[in-house]
């Protein structure tokens, strides 16, 4: 018998209507929201693709704020905030649980990983006693044995996050993650998200990278003009495009300095 998926979010619904002077109702993904009636998850694995500008990572914070998380990334312990910029979405939308409780869960997001790394340093520093302390200023004068995230490469430092901090049976919400990795580094989250759903776990993912979407057990929404639609890895755009650029990269780039794309 095949195991059957565990997942602790089943959907998106936009329930509410939006101020009719806020700058989301100009989005694809709040228009197609509301047209479409929302989005249903039935993978343990679920990426929004599209063009930048269309909504992607606004509805993945508004997905992670709605369920707990805090806004620039972390547990649901994260209560530190150096700038309010999150839209007022997450107030607008219904999340469609399921009757799974997650032990565990994380919003990692490139854009705000900075100040996540700090606060994470600033709560191993509170629960330190005096002598942990002191051999904790000591590892920060040493790169490779450190324990602050500000001591790793922003690569290695979101790939610590995943591959050890990360507990399975739980909720992951990540944005953007390739803009921190090499495709060496992509390849290796792609191995951590495959151990962590085997461990009974769900990730929720805006991505841009075409490497990331070919993952197996997941489903890709793409959003554009005409709506938010399910396909399959080889009728994405990001697939399209990057095979075309690949095929003949010389040919590409020489049509495209010459035409001068916008």
């Amino acid at each position: 018998m095949m195991k059957k998926d565990i997942l602790y979010i089943n959907g998106i619904r936009l329930d509410k209507e939006l101020p009719k002077d806020n700058y989301l109702n100009k989005l694809s993904v709040i228009k197609n929201l509301k047209s479409s009636g929302g989005v249903t998850f039935e993978k343990p694995i679920s990426f929004f693709v599209g063009e930048n500008g269309i909504g992607k990572s606004t509805l993945i914070e508004a997905i992670a704020v709605n369920y707990g998380f805090n806004a620039e990334g972390g547990s649901k312990n994260y209560n530190f905030s150096t700038k309010q910029t999150h839209s007022i979405l997450h107030k607008y939308i219904t999340l469609v649980k399921s009757f799974h409780f997650a032990k565990d869960g994380y919003f990692l997001r490139a854009e705000s990983f900075y100040n996540a790394s700090s606060y994470m340093d600033y709560l191993d520093v509170e629960r330190m006693s005096d002598d942990d302390y002191v051999t904790y200023l000591r590892k920060q004068d040493v790169a490779e044995n450190s324990i602050s995230k500000h001591n790793m490469s922003h690569g290695e430092s979101f790939l610590n996050i995943v591959g050890n901090r990360f507990d399975g049976n739980g909720i992951y919400i990540l944005d953007e993650p390739e803009a921190a990795l090499s495709p060496t580094g992509i390849m290796k989250l792609m191995v951590y998200i495959n151990r962590l759903v085997k461990c009974n776990s769900q990730f929720i993912i805006s991505t841009h990278s075409p490497m990331l979407i070919s993952m197996p057990d997941a489903d890709i929404f793409e959003i554009s003009e005409k709506g938010i639609n399910k396909v399959a890895y080889e009728e994405t755009n990001h697939f399209i495009i990057t095979k075309q650029f690949l095929n003949n990269p010389s040919r590409m780039v020489q049509y495209l300095l010459k035409n001068e794309m916008d």
